[in-house]
């Protein structure tokens, strides 16, 4: 079975609302300096892109998390793979994250972070499928409500194929 890609936001869409998103942050934040976790792999391209876009001082770190282990279906047990760097105490810490899906795993990670004793923890997401929330989040800036379609593009991988397009396709099952 063959795969095609259809395109569903294209380059200049993400280009111009990473451009607000950034602008948005930079507006809440005016005067303080905030520190992006990218939840690898997949938000990795959004976090550089937003980065660039941010206009207060913006400090880097990374963490790795799986709910999956070697099954298609989030068993909702979370496993730290690769955990920060540094110390949240009292940082202003935006997690930045792909794409939104059930909020079982993100859920336990912002509360994770919280304890840590951050400032404070908001949430960025590139993508957003309410639709198949199971768990309340609260998503604090948002580039776009999606359906329920399988996606790729921009960090987000089919079989770690795709992520390196520079818009969001739905992928199509011929």
């Amino acid at each position: 079975m063959a795969e095609r890609i259809e395109v569903l936001l294209t380059e200049e869409e993400v280009d111009k609302r990473i451009q607000e998103i950034g602008d948005q942050i930079s507006n809440d934040y005016a005067g303080k300096q905030i520190h992006l976790v990218c939840v690898l792999k997949g938000g990795s391209f959004f976090m550089c892109e937003l980065a660039k876009r941010i206009t207060v001082p913006v400090s880097l770190d990374f963490m790795s998390v799986s709910s999956y282990g070697g099954d298609t279906k989030s068993s909702g047990v979370v496993r730290i793979v690769k955990d920060l760097d540094e110390s949240l105490k009292d940082k202003h810490v935006i997690v930045v994250e792909d794409i939104v899906d059930s909020g079982r795993t993100l859920s336990y990670l912002l509360d994770m972070l919280r304890s840590r004793g951050a400032a404070d923890v908001r949430l960025c997401t590139l993508l957003d499928k309410p639709d198949r929330r199971v768990v309340d989040v609260k998503v604090d800036y948002t580039g776009f409500e999606i359906p329920d379609e399988f996606v790729v593009g921009y960090g987000l991988d089919y079989d770690q194929k795709y992520r390196n397009l520079p818009y969001i396709g739905m992928v199509k099952f011929d």
